[in-house]
């Protein structure tokens, strides 16, 4: 086991839902990293299990699919170590012997980070909600496609 401090409340999880869409045998996988308050590895452990089975839902899509969003476990459990505050160190990763190319490719360029990269359409298929999107639409009639 990793080191633990004998102060630490926050965890990070990585949960593994599988999102299965009646009659389309595409494999779609969603890795969830979220927050987990803890008093010890095992609670955090349990809390994190927790929120998987309770994010498992099923719905139907626009197309009448069912949807189903199935808890496959947990990738990662790691502990913070600091407190959250600007600045924490939520977690790391060693490598080593790298090589200055090898430095410079693992370095991702501003325009290219999550946060300014365009939002690009998943090519994934339709696990949308049907309530959900029918709701945005009345909101919002000029998002429905064809403008409706």
């Amino acid at each position: 086991m990793g080191y633990i401090p004998p102060d630490a409340k926050w965890y990070l999880a990585d949960i593994v839902f599988e999102i299965i869409i009646e009659g389309d045998p595409t494999s779609v996988v969603h890795t969830n990293t979220v927050l987990v308050r803890a008093d010890s590895p095992e609670e955090a452990y349990q809390k994190a299990v927790d929120l998987g089975v309770g994010g498992e839902q099923s719905y139907h899509n626009l197309a009448g699919q069912k949807v189903r969003f199935q808890f496959r476990g947990l990738r990662d459990l790691n502990v913070i170590h600091d407190e959250l505050e600007h600045g924490a160190e939520l977690i790391y990763s060693e490598e080593l012997g790298m090589s200055e190319h090898s430095i410079q490719k693992w370095i991702t360029p501003k325009r290219e980070l999550g946060v300014f990269r365009p939002i690009t359409p998943s090519r994934a298929p339709d696990y949308r909600s049907s309530e959900v999107m029918e709701k945005l639409y009345k909101e919002f009639p000029h998002l429905r496609p064809g403008g409706n």
